[in-house]
């Protein structure tokens, strides 16, 4: 019998300008590359969800952020790994990404096109969140 491995905590941010969200294309070389996400990354130990957010938002787009609201938190199976995937609305403190380190593009986008961007797995249940939000 095979033991479990713990799924991987990762967090992610929904940036909002307006009635735009942003998405992010993971880049050639990069695990999940050409699909789009909400930028983020794995919670280190010690680390609350809140504090590896702020973290990775500086390191991979260079903007400090304000954390908000849960927005959704799922696991889903990508291959052989379970991915718990939190993603909270947050706000940039200064201007809003327009580079980052792990996305060949960033693109803001409305809700209704959401579904036109081919998603990581991941994300999936967080745009699915944020479809039912604008639909009500």
């Amino acid at each position: 019998m095979r033991s479990a491995r713990p799924a991987i905590r990762v967090v992610a941010g929904v940036f909002t300008s307006g009635d735009q969200l942003l998405a992010c294309r993971r880049a050639p070389g990069k695990n999940a590359a050409g699909q789009w996400e909400f930028p983020g990354g794995k919670i280190e130990p010690g680390e609350s969800p809140e504090e590896a957010l702020v973290r990775e938002l500086l390191e991979e787009l260079n903007v400090a952020v304000i954390v908000g609201p849960l927005i959704d938190r799922s696991t889903t199976r990508v291959g052989a790994l379970e991915i718990d995937l939190a993603c909270y609305e947050v706000t940039a403190l200064a201007e809003a990404p327009s580079t980052s380190s792990d996305h060949d593009e960033l693109r803001w986008v409305s809700v209704p096109e959401l579904p036109e961007l081919a998603w990581a797995t991941p994300d999936l249940p967080t745009v699915n969140v944020l479809k039912r939000r604008e639909a009500q």
